[in-house]
C-alpha cells in the first residue's frame, strides 16, 4: 500500500474515532441534560413559603408569570419552565386565577395546576335564619370577593341580580358557596338565589295535599317563620304543624319573630307587651294570616318541614325554659297558660341569684 493510501486510511480512522467520540460525548451530555431537566421538573421549587399564592391575570403569558415568580423571590429558570410547559401541553393554556404555592411543590405540580385551572377556592356560608341585612353585612366582609353590589339598595340589588321587583328577604338559600378571587358578591348571590328557587320548587312540588298555602311564596314565607322559631331540627315539623292548623282554623299565628322583624332597627333585644300590641304589616298578633314577605332565609330542612308538617292537634307552643331551646306543645289555651307559667317559673329561677350562706 502506498504511503498516500496509508495516510488516507489513518485519517479516515481518526475521523471515525473522532465521530464516535462526538457521539459518545453528545450522548453523555444528553443524559446529563435529561437528568438535570428531569430533576428540575420534579424537584421542590425554591423560595416558596406557607401561604404564598400566585395570581395569573387575564392576558398573562408564561414568561410574564415566570417574571412574577422571580419578583416574589421564587427561583424560576425560564428555559426549563418553557420546555416543561411545552412537553406537558401547558404552554399557551395557562388559566386565569389564583393558585396556591405550597412548600414542596414542583414545577410540574404548578404547571398542572395552571393548565387545569386548579385555582384557590374560598367559602362563604349563608346561615339559616339570617335576614337580608345579616347576609349583606357578611358579604361586605368576605375577602377577596369583589364588592359590586355593596353600594346598591335592596331594590337595585335585586334588579342587578336579574330578579326584578322581588323582595330580597328569604330569596337566598342558606348553604356554603365556593368562590374564587375573580368572583363578586353578585356572583355568590346569583348562585344562592338559583339554589333557593330550586329548593323551593322541590318543596312545593312534593308538598302534602291540603295545606292552607296557595303559592310557593307563601310556603317560603311560612318556612322562614318556622326557621326563626326553633333551632331544633326535629321540632321544625311540629312547629310547622301548629302554624298550619292555626291557618286552617283560622287563628292568628301570634309569633314573636314576625313582630321583631316588623320592628326593624327599633328592636333592642327585648320584646314587650306594647310591641305585641303595636300594629305593623308583620305583626301576626294584630293581623290575620301570613306576613307580606318572608322574615329570614329558611334552610332546606325548614322548607321541607313546612311542606310536610307533623300531624297532631297542638295549637300552641312555648319554650321549655331550661336552656335547651326545646318547646312544649299543647292543645288548649288552658294547657298553654300552664306551660307558660312553668316557663316563667324556670326563667325567673335562672335569673335569681342564689342566696349565699354565711
Amino acid at each position: 500500500m502506498s504511503s498516500a493510501r496509508k495516510k488516507s486510511s489513518r485519517l479516515g480512522t481518526l475521523a471515525l474515532l473522532f465521530l464516535i467520540l462526538l457521539v459518545v460525548v453528545a450522548g453523555a451530555l444528553g443524559v446529563v441534560a435529561y437528568r438535570h431537566y428531569a430533576g428540575f421538573a420534579d424537584a421542590p421549587i425554591d423560595g416558596i413559603e406557607a401561604g404564598d399564592t400566585l395570581v395569573v391575570e387575564p392576558g398573562d403569558s408564561l414568561p410574564k408569570v415566570l417574571r412574577r415568580l422571580d419578583a416574589m423571590g421564587i427561583a424560576s429558570r425560564g428555559f426549563e419552565w418553557r420546555a416543561l410547559a411545552k412537553q406537558m401541553g401547558a404552554a399557551g393554556r395557562i388559566q386565569v386565577g389564583e393558585y396556591a404555592l405550597e412548600p414542596g411543590m414542583t414545577p410540574r405540580d404548578l404547571l398542572v395546576a395552571m393548565r387545569d385551572g386548579k385555582v384557590v377556592s374560598y367559602r362563604f356560608t349563608i346561615v339559616e335564619g339570617w335576614n337580608i341585612r345579616d347576609l349583606r353585612a357578611a358579604l361586605a366582609k368576605a375577602s377577596p370577593l369583589k364588592q359590586e353590589g355593596a353600594q346598591l339598595d335592596d331594590a337595585a340589588l335585586m334588579r342587578a341580580l336579574g330578579l326584578g321587583a322581588q323582595h330580597p328577604e328569604g330569596r337566598f338559600l342558606p348553604e356554603t358557596y365556593l368562590y374564587t378571587r375573580n368572583d363578586s358578591d353578585l356572583d355568590v348571590l346569583k348562585r344562592a338565589a338559583a339554589a333557593m328557587e330550586k329548593a323551593l320548587a322541590e318543596a312545593w312540588s312534593g308538598r302534602d295535599q291540603g295545606l292552607p298555602l296557595d303559592t310557593p311564596y307563601q310556603l317560603l314565607t311560612l318556612a322562614s317563620i318556622v326557621e326563626k322559631e326553633t333551632g331544633i331540627a326535629e321540632e321544625r315539623p311540629q312547629i310547622a304543624g301548629v302554624f298550619v292548623r292555626r291557618l286552617k282554623v283560622p287563628m292568628r299565628l301570634e309569633t314573636d319573630p314576625t313582630v321583631i322583624y316588623g320592628m326593624g332597627s327599633a328592636y333592642s333585644g327585648n320584646i314587650r307587651r306594647r310591641d305585641l300590641d303595636t300594629d305593623t304589616p308583620y305583626n301576626t298578633y294584630t293581623r290575620d294570616g301570613l306576613p307580606p314577605t318572608p322574615i329570614a332565609m329558611p334552610g332546606r330542612d325548614a322548607l321541607q318541614a313546612t311542606a310536610h308538617p307533623a300531624p297532631g292537634d297542638a295549637l300552641f307552643f312555648v319554650a321549655v325554659g331550661d336552656g335547651s331551646g326545646r318547646h312544649v306543645f299543647t292543645r288548649t289555651y288552658a294547657e298553654h297558660q300552664s306551660a307558660v307559667a312553668e316557663y316563667l317559673k324556670r326563667y325567673r329561677a335562672q335569673r335569681t341569684p342564689q342566696a349565699t350562706t354565711q
